[in-house]
């Protein structure tokens, strides 16, 4: 946990130095984010200390199955009443819960099932949740690469990206606004 936590600090960093243009090195960047993981990681533990975990069972619109739901920090954690609340899908979710910002929404279809929607703050964002879960990008069915399917561990993650489009349009129009810049037209 304390590695993604870095990541995670890492990549706000990087682009908190870019927005405010400081002149921070990526290795300063880095030093950085490892000398306050801790003092973060102690925030959240008091945090989750302090905060009682709300747990409900929801009845699921679409199928018509009861889940248990747990609430924290604005996300959604859904977990199928024949799931085990111990099995690695759901173990995982509980975990991105309670350290991943990004993490809009869990469900826990089965015990090594796991369908995670996020919401990226930038494409370096995107691409780490990628990395995560080692999914594939763009496929015929979804060309836009706002759901995608990949791994972690013996976990099948499907991963949803709430916003990725934009982020994609906005990081393509940034480099054409870079080339065009110094055309002659």
């Amino acid at each position: 946990m304390r590695r993604a936590l870095q990541q995670q600090l890492l990549t706000q960093l990087d682009l908190a130095a870019a927005v405010l243009d400081l002149p921070l090195t990526r290795d300063q960047l880095e030093r950085l984010a490892v000398e306050i993981t801790p003092g973060i990681a102690a925030l959240f533990a008091e945090r989750v200390a302090t905060e009682p975990a709300a747990y409900a069972v929801a009845e699921d619109i679409d199928s018509g199955d009861e889940r248990y739901v747990r609430e924290f920090a604005g996300c959604t954690l859904s977990i199928r009443p024949d799931v085990a609340e111990d099995s690695p899908a759901a173990l995982l979710g509980l975990e991105l819960q309670q350290t991943q910002s990004d993490v809009l929404a869990l469900d826990v279809p089965g015990a090594t099932q796991l369908v995670v929607t996020v919401r990226p703050r930038s494409t370096q964002a995107w691409t780490w949740w990628l990395e995560k879960f080692e999914a594939t990008t763009c496929t015929p069915e979804q060309p836009c690469c706002t759901t995608t399917v990949g791994r972690y561990g013996d976990i099948t993650v499907e991963l949803r990206g709430d916003g990725v489009p934009d982020l994609l349009a906005s990081r393509s129009a940034d480099r054409l606004g870079d080339f065009m810049a110094g055309h002659p037209w």
